[in-house]
């Protein structure tokens, strides 16, 4: 019987930088094994995979999330007058909502949501067929649920991440549970970051400086863990086959392991790559963070990299001895170093992606 769940860990060490601020404009941060790690949110970490190139590229274009409804309608409007009028996309939108979009005025959600533009289309064909009467919309589209799980295959960010409704018939018809769990990513180690004491030279000015200001920063390698349930993609996206959620888990892989937070990129370039990315084909979800709970001390000759993968193998060796836990995995590691009896190397990203595809197994020639 084929696993349900697939695990992706990411160990991705990051040179001096700032990836994740707070509202002090501090560096995110964690106490984990009574001792401080900085931070980076699963929000900013699945915002950056949405917005990245690679996702528009390969995943298609992703959701707007707003509660400013005036703009969404003009954008909507816009994107879909090649298909429908003006008026009948409007009429969409205002029972999707639950509020007045006829309005020449502003109207805001009661809350931030992902909209994708071919659901609106949908809704457009369904108000076109039953009328834009809201209750006997519901009524009529109850049985509907699988074509309009259909059209989020181009929302594929809202059928990973889930989606919250509170009005309209998006309340009743558009709530999903997310199939992707993203972890807060953290330091394997204890970080004590340092301040960057910076100034702004005025070329106008002749003494001093234009503008002093200091900015939080340190460097660290960070564990990064998500999840992905394969049956819950699979209805969000329509009882999709489990090919097609296979492949969106390569591409997702991709990302958890070359995908970087923005924040302060034109001042410290921490475009770093992984290091090592390890998937596991489960019945259960498990995240390996425990790895680091006592924290990983530097080597001998420095560095916290190498200590961080071999406490990273040495816990995926301990879990699966003691649960017995039947996974199938498949890691890439740069460098030499040897992966743990039980899990296969691949020679490279592309290959592991490509073992993802294919089901966790090797591919045969």
């Amino acid at each position: 019987m084929d696993r349900n769940f697939i695990n992706f860990h990411v160990l991705i060490s990051h040179s001096p930088s700032c990836l994740n601020r707070d509202d002090m404009n501090m560096q995110k941060s964690a106490i984990f094994g009574g001792k401080r790690r900085v931070r980076i949110s699963s929000q900013s970490l699945k915002r950056t995979m949405r917005k990245s190139d690679y996702y528009n590229q390969h995943l298609g274009e992703a959701s707007t999330r707003t509660k400013k409804l005036s703009d969404l309608k003009d954008i909507v409007v816009k994107r879909l007058s090649d298909r429908y009028k003006s008026d009948l996309v409007i009429k969409a939108l205002t029972v999707i909502a639950g509020k007045d979009m006829k309005a020449d005025v502003a109207v805001e959600g009661d809350a931030v949501a992902p909209w994708a533009v071919e659901e609106v289309a949908w809704y457009c064909e369904q108000v076109t067929k039953h009328g834009d009467d809201e209750k006997n919309l519901l009524k009529q589209l109850k049985s509907e649920t699988e074509a309009m799980r259909g059209a989020l295959a181009s929302g594929i960010d809202i059928a990973l991440s889930g989606r919250m409704a509170t009005s309209g018939l998006m309340s009743e018809l558009g709530k999903v549970d997310g199939a992707l769990a993203v972890a807060h990513a953290i330091t394997t180690h204890t970080v004590d970051a340092d301040i960057d004491w910076f100034t702004a030279v005025d070329d106008l000015q002749e003494l001093g400086s234009g503008h002093l200001d200091t900015q939080e920063f340190s460097s660290g390698v960070f564990y990064r863990y998500a999840s992905l349930n394969i049956a819950q993609m699979q209805e969000n996206l329509g009882n999709a086959p489990r090919e097609k959620v296979l492949e969106i888990a390569a591409h997702v892989l991709h990302m958890l392991a070359t995908e970087v937070p923005s924040a302060k990129q034109q001042s410290f370039a921490a475009h770093n790559l992984a290091d090592l990315a390890m998937v596991s084909f489960s019945d259960i979800p498990v995240s390996l963070a425990n790895a680091f709970e006592e924290p990983v001390k530097a080597s001998s000759g420095g560095g916290f990299l190498k200590p961080s993968i071999e406490a990273f193998h040495k816990y995926w060796e301990n879990v699966h001895a003691g649960y017995g836990l039947n996974e199938n995995c498949s890691e890439v590691i740069l460098g030499e170093l040897t992966s743990p009896n039980g899990v296969t190397k691949a020679k490279n990203l592309e290959a592991l992606e490509s073992w993802v595809k294919n089901n966790g197994q090797e591919q045969r020639i």
